[in-house]
């Protein structure tokens, strides 16, 4: 079944690129476009180990903010899944804010399955010179020493500096608070040229014409599992705006797709600092 860790990380990783011309860090925040999308998510394929029988679902995110006031998202992804003769609901509602220069993070996760709250995840991150440091709230009080590691929008932009720079494979630790709130992923990521070629989705009368990278991004437990397959991978197109299509997400055992079904961008924050 479908983790937190494994959904809110790739898509909030996969949900905010941007750029076409060689960006330095504090430019490359400047374009990642406030917006909504909303995303219908369907089963690719399945092994026969997986025992599942067939899966749909929607994914609705939205980011918004600015280098200076921070950087929000509420992602929340609904999925029925049906597997060795059972029906599942399960109902995913995270909120997360970055500030501007990627050193504090806050996260919060609710997953409902069948209706009734299943879980919840409440905590935060510093960076420090050592590494990150987190304090849980929820599921209970802890305070953690990890690796050093990017948080989710310092990522994003990271890759957006890296692509315009000519690089196309690379390695970086993300940590998200996911699954637990207590690791540190490594992600292996392979950036493409640029195209220009249409998409048919929801979002192409207002994209149209605007140029893409396709990303493929490996998640690594290398603490846990150094010698281990990634935990899954995703592979989708990103436009100059920041705006993600065409998804596809492979947790070995079954592969999801997404498509754009609904668009709307928001005006971006004015950032006097």
């Amino acid at each position: 079944m479908l983790t937190r860790s494994k959904l809110t990380l790739a898509v909030t990783t996969t949900l905010m690129l941007a750029g076409s011309t060689f960006v330095t860090e504090s430019s490359a925040a400047t374009l990642l476009a406030p917006h909504r999308a909303v995303y219908d998510v369907e089963l690719k394929e399945a092994s026969d180990r997986s025992g599942i029988d067939g899966m749909n679902g929607r994914i609705v995110y939205e980011f918004r903010g600015s280098a200076c006031d921070g950087y929000t998202t509420n992602f929340r992804f609904v999925t029925q899944l049906s597997a060795r003769g059972e029906v599942s609901l399960t109902d995913q509602r995270t909120t997360t804010f970055e500030d501007g220069k990627g050193e504090n993070f806050r996260f919060v996760t609710k997953t409902f399955v069948n209706q009734n709250q299943d879980k919840k995840i409440e905590g935060s991150a510093r960076v420090d010179e050592d590494g990150v440091i987190v304090a849980l709230k929820e599921p209970e009080s802890l305070e953690l020493d990890l690796q050093s590691a990017l948080f989710p929008t310092k990522h994003v932009i990271d890759m957006i500096v890296r692509a315009q720079a000519g690089e196309t494979f690379y390695q970086q630790p993300i940590f998200d608070g996911s699954d637990g709130g207590d690791r540190v992923l490594t992600t292996t990521v392979v950036i493409g040229p640029q195209k220009l070629e249409p998409t048919e989705d929801a979002a192409e009368e207002t994209l149209k014409g605007e140029p893409y990278r396709k990303y493929s991004v490996a998640y690594f437990d290398e603490i846990n599992d150094p010698e281990g397959l990634p935990e899954y991978s995703i592979a989708f197109k990103m436009h100059e705006n920041g705006i993600a299509r065409d998804l596809e997400m492979n947790y070995g055992d079954f592969t999801l797709i997404g498509k754009v079904s609904d668009l709307e961008i928001f005006e971006a924050e004015p950032c006097e600092g």
